[in-house]
């Protein structure tokens, strides 16, 4: 006869995660019962809204709104049963926890290959402290070395940033999403630069946003308060 199986403790549990999974679930210690959340977007995002609604449910959590940074987190939270606000009603969230496409040493991130950029930044300026998550791969040296730097721009005369951009050092290349061009959900264009490398993200975003018609930049300087990072080793810590 087989014996039964040992039921699994939550440390076991917490190893089979992905490293995604992993981030989210430690993101989640840092959250407290009658908190404003920023929802971040994106799949490692994703993850903690799957931690934070089993929370709700099981009533670990109580007493929480959410501030979604996209259409698509704000879907997705009310699929999942976290309840929401606006900027309006709650203007300076506790915390926001979002993921990211790079983080250099410094907590400079890259942001916006879910084309939320412009949104995750105004949630993330005006809150208390922003926190990402994100796995191993996401670490690099500098920034611009694996993910391109999306731009935001405005639909009228988007054609005109082609080569401004290309002077910055940039192949830009224009997002389409199946046969249309992609839309982000403020209407406008996203323009993804690949750089072999930014070595001054501030001078860089200093010159696109002197730019007209540039609305945004997938750079977020400055911003990040702490990152989990998640990898097969475990879990890294960064504070700035």
């Amino acid at each position: 006869m087989t014996a039964p199986l040992s039921p699994r403790s939550p440390a076991d549990i917490f190893l089979v995660m992905n490293p995604k999974q992993r981030a989210a679930e430690a993101a989640l210690e840092q959250v407290q019962s009658g908190m404003v959340l920023g929802l971040g977007t994106g799949s490692t995002a994703d993850y903690f809204l799957q931690a934070l609604a089993a929370a709700i449910k099981t009533g670990r959590l109580a007493d929480l709104r959410g501030v979604p940074t996209s259409r698509q987190s704000e879907r997705r939270a009310q699929y999942l049963g976290i309840p929401l606000a606006s900027l309006v009603e709650c203007p300076t969230p506790d915390l926001t926890i979002d993921g990211a496409d790079e983080i250099d040493p410094h907590l400079n991130l890259i942001k916006g290959l879910g084309g939320a950029l412009l949104r995750e930044k105004i949630v993330a300026q005006n809150s208390r402290r922003l926190l990402i998550i994100a796995d191993s791969s996401k670490s690099v040296p500098a920034l611009g070395v694996k993910s391109p730097l999306p731009v935001e721009v405005a639909p009228f005369g988007h054609e005109s940033h082609e080569r401004f951009l290309r002077s910055l050092g940039a192949t830009p290349i224009l997002r389409k999403a199946q046969d249309a061009l992609y839309t982000t959900d403020n209407g406008n264009y996203i323009y993804d630069c690949r750089f072999s490398r930014i070595d001054d993200p501030e001078q860089l975003q200093s010159a696109l946003k002197s730019r007209a018609g540039i609305v945004e930049t997938g750079l977020f300087i400055g911003l990040a308060h702490e990152a989990i990072i998640a990898g097969d080793e475990g879990l890294e810590h960064r504070t700035r």
